[in-house]
């Protein structure tokens, strides 16, 4: 064991501000130095509470170590690694890469604070670091990105009132004051929606597809991993007894991004969809709650970081060589990039949940909860979410790499790209064959076999059906190119919705400023031309309203006495 000294995002954001002053090899040198240090640390520090603060005037805990985020940490700081590599492979720049680090390492801070404080501050710095490692690209990922801030801030906002709301029912920031997690009537419902903004629950998803296909392709391997990760862990935090109506969110969310990613064309966008599907696993674990669907959700954001980065990487390989991000562009990649197409496979039948694999392991953990708890209506979510998962990656797989024949002159991967696919492949099947290194690192106490009989044959049914589907529709489906999404009617709604109230509240002030300006005009004229005023109200042109001597004093006193009176 090793005494905390400091926490691990330090170093991570250390590398980030030095990376673009050192250069670009140093620089990516450091970086991987730095993120990988990251994981014998974590794994040697003992449980506990470390290092308490002050912040903002609140008790905080900014090191905070239980085997929940042992687990992300081993994991983050692994793939952060990992991803530092492929980007110097890659021809990442330096600034960008610093951007990188800090999402990393602001993505640290987060699951490590043994606060809703210290949570919520990482949070927002996760969502600003992320928006800029979008933004640094320029082009269609400005636009992009700033639709992403503005969904990352609503959410994060709504999260807050919800710590905020916690903090008036139990006076403190810290988890250790309320083990059931967030507490209350509102605080719950408040953080369900904040958090479902990072997972992309259906309805508040669009964000996802719609960013990560934008900024350089070796971006999209960081971003696909912290954002809907580290959601899943605010939402155990906020509800670690779990939750059904979340879990049912998780079903349907399996379900829809699977469905969407099978109609579309863009690699990346296809993806993307399936982040949502596969974080729709997670979400539905923590919601079931319990042992097993606990240690479920947690093994499948472990093996979903590394399978998923792992595709992003090889697709990013194909972009690098190609310069070409549609399907319709691709074909018969496999004879001339073999070991992307290799790679590729492992991490496509990992992802499906193909015996042998790690994706088999933890989604039969998840689906295994739901049918031990009799939820059927989730059990066939999940199940159909599988199915889909095999049809869009028998798509994907067949265009690019099988079907076809690709004009021009490509290479595989190289040295350093080659280095980071391969280690990322190796341990999606080392654990898939080997189940019990997974188990250990996660957290809780539970029983489960993964290669029983009942198992295998889901699995080999699963990809049965996902291949007679491909047949049946594959000719439909290759003709489907940009599939719209809700963001097709709710974006124009809340663009020009904003801008027809912006107008009328403009209009509405300049009508008020028009009537008050008025009223001074004829108020200043009235008492300049008395006279005039008074003629108009009598019908005529002007009447003499000047008043003698003695009507004078009499208005004089009556005045003066009026005054008196309301004194006295």
């Amino acid at each position: 064991m090793v005494d905390p000294v400091v926490p691990p995002f330090v170093p991570v954001l250390l590398a980030a501000v030095l990376l673009p002053f050192v250069g670009r090899k140093l620089g990516h040198a450091l970086g991987l130095l730095a993120t990988a240090a990251v994981v014998p640390y974590v794994w040697l520090v003992p449980e506990g509470a470390f290092l308490p603060a002050q912040l903002f005037g609140f008790d905080a805990i900014l090191f905070n170590v239980d085997p929940f985020s042992r687990l992300m940490g081993l994991i983050f700081g692994f793939i952060g690694a990992v991803a530092v590599l492929y980007s110097w492979a890659s021809e990442a720049d330096a600034p960008q890469t610093a951007f990188a680090l800090g999402y990393v390492g602001t993505s640290l801070g987060a699951v490590f604070g043994g606060d809703w404080l210290t949570l919520i501050f990482f949070w927002e710095l996760m969502a600003v670091t992320s928006t800029a490692l979008v933004w640094y690209y320029g082009g269609r990922a400005v636009r992009s990105g700033f639709r992403y801030a503005i969904y990352h801030g609503i959410g994060g906002t709504l999260l807050l009132g919800a710590i905020v709301w916690h903090y008036v029912e139990v006076g403190s920031f810290l988890f250790t004051a309320s083990p059931d997690g967030l507490t209350g009537a509102v605080a719950p419902l408040l953080a369900a929606v904040g958090i479902g903004v990072n997972v992309g629950f259906v309805g508040l998803h669009t964000w996802l597809p719609d960013t990560y296909p934008a900024p350089h392709f070796a971006a999209s391997v960081y971003l696909c991993v912290f954002t809907t990760k580290t959601g899943v862990y605010g939402m155990y935090r906020a509800f670690p007894n779990g939750e059904i109506a979340i879990a049912y969110m998780g079903g349907l969310m399996a379900v829809f991004g699977a469905s969407m990613a099978l109609l579309q064309s863009d690699m990346r966008r296809l993806l993307s969809y399936h982040i949502q599907s596969q974080v729709g696993y997670m979400i539905a674990g923590v919601g079931l709650g319990g042992a097993l669907a606990t240690a479920g959700a947690f093994g499948h954001v472990f093996n979903h970081i590394l399978y998923k980065s792992l595709l992003f990487m090889t697709v990013g390989v194909v972009i690098y060589r190609t310069g070409k991000e549609d399907l319709d562009d691709l074909g018969g990649l496999a004879r001339k990039m073999p070991i992307t197409a290799i790679t590729f496979f492992v991490a496509a039948l990992s992802i499906a949940g193909f015996p042998g694999f790690n994706g088999f392991v933890s989604k039969g953990m998840v689906i295994v909860a739901a049918h031990h708890k009799h939820l059927d209506v989730l059990w066939y979510l999940l199940l159909a979410g599988g199915v889909g998962t095999f049809l869009s990656f028998i798509k994907l797989g067949y265009y690019v790499f099988i079907e076809g024949e690709y004009d021009g002159m490509v290479k595989d991967a190289n040295v350093g790209q080659s280095a980071a696919m391969i280690a990322v492949a190796a341990l999606c099947v080392v654990y898939g064959l080997y189940p019990p290194a997974l188990y250990a690192l996660l957290p809780g106490s539970f029983s489960y076999t993964a290669f029983t009989p009942s198992h295998l044959a889901e699995g080999f049914i699963l990809a049965a059906a996902g291949i007679v589907g491909f047949v049946v529709l594959k000719t439909p489906l290759h003709k489907i190119g940009l599939a719209p999404d809700l963001d097709r009617l709710y974006n124009p709604s809340v663009f020009y919705g904003t801008r027809g109230f912006v107008v009328g509240v403009t209009e509405l002030y300049a009508a008020v400023d028009r009537a008050v300006v008025g009223l001074a005009q004829q108020t200043v004229h009235a008492v300049e031309h008395p006279d005039e005023v008074a003629g108009r109200l009598r019908g005529s042109d002007r009447v003499d309203i000047r008043a003698g001597f003695g009507t004078s004093i009499l208005l004089v006193v009556v005045a003066l006495t009026l005054a008196l009176v309301l004194v006295l």
